[in-house]
């Protein structure tokens, strides 16, 4: 199959300049009823949170519902993030699945769709060694054939850790690697992967501005995408110096976070934020993925309707 140019490649012909760094929301996967991706209300997603200036976007990840995708969901996903971000932003594309198999098929894909950089969780499931994470790691890098890559640390989901030390084997022993989201509870082991050279993005839609001041170079969460252009303005106020600025916009993300939060439930709250926004049916979380009953869905529409989110200023 031939291979798509990557948005950096077509922003690079057009003398537009993208980098790994700033606001890149981890976005909700619509689907339909039958389990398809709802290619019209993905396509979307991306364009309405591109045209609130976010950097790019970290595909099918945990809001995104990757690691229970099937192959041809993990492929069509791919390929519309190809196709819409070009060279407009980044796609980041999460092919973590429970086999390396279905793993290495999604980074393949990705590929072959022109996303730009790929991402992944360490196995999960079975307890896995060092070693085992390495070697999970060099099947999907070798499969994406060049593409940068990143580490996926959500250790509350895996049970696995990518701690400093580990991160250290992962780059000694695994090509590719540009750095990894950072999700874990312990915080400050941004500065540590910053430190090591890594673009190390926080994975606290609640912390942007903290994350910054440590050395982070953006943040991938569920919360930007249903408020992008919040994000997107407190990254660029940090961006030119203006603190005071940049901390008022960290004082207004409390409340995104919150209606996000809901019932412990962000795939289906942000499908249901961007249905109502964008006015296409972003569909129901992908089984066993918890959905909301029919007495939460207008409580989050209250919230989301006082926290300005159901219409973009």
């Amino acid at each position: 199959m031939a291979t798509t140019a990557t948005a950096a490649e077509r922003a690079s012909e057009s003398g537009k300049k993208l980098e790994f760094k700033g606001v890149f929301p981890a976005n909700p996967t619509p689907v339909h009823a039958d389990g398809r991706i709802n290619e019209e209300a993905l396509r979307a997603i991306f364009e309405e949170n591109l045209a609130h200036g976010v950097n790019g976007f970290w595909v099918a990840g945990s809001t995104g519902e990757g690691p229970i995708m099937n192959d041809q969901q993990r492929t069509a996903t791919a390929r519309i993030a190809g196709e819409t971000i070009s060279g407009k932003g980044l796609s980041i594309m999460h092919v973590g699945a429970i086999s390396t198999d279905s793993a290495v098929k999604g980074a393949r894909a990705a590929k072959e769709s022109g996303c730009d950089a790929i991402c992944c969780v360490p196995p999960f499931f079975f307890r896995a060694s060092d070693q085992m994470v390495i070697d999970h790691y060099k099947a999907v890098v070798d499969a994406a054939d060049g593409l940068p890559f990143f580490v996926y640390n959500l250790p509350q989901l895996t049970q696995v850790e990518t701690t400093p030390p580990l991160m250290e084997k992962i780059v000694e022993n695994v090509p590719n690697v540009m750095g990894l989201k950072h999700s874990a509870f312990n915080f400050g082991d941004i500065r540590v992967f910053a430190n090591m050279g890594l673009k190390c993005y926080s994975g606290s839609g609640l912390l942007p501005l903290p994350a910054l001041t440590m050395g982070a170079v953006g943040t991938v969460d569920a919360p930007l995408s249903v408020a992008p252009w919040h994000y997107s303005e407190l990254y660029d106020a940090w961006e030119r110096g203006d603190i005071e600025t940049a901390q008022r916009l960290q004082d207004g993300v409390v409340e995104i976070v919150n209606v996000v939060r809901m019932f412990g439930a962000p795939a289906a709250v942000t499908k249901l934020i961007l249905s109502e926004r964008l006015g296409i049916d972003c569909g129901r979380p992908i089984p066993p993925v918890q959905d909301l009953t029919d007495e939460q869905r207008p409580v989050v529409l209250a919230a989301a309707r006082k926290a300005g989110l159901l219409q973009a200023p």
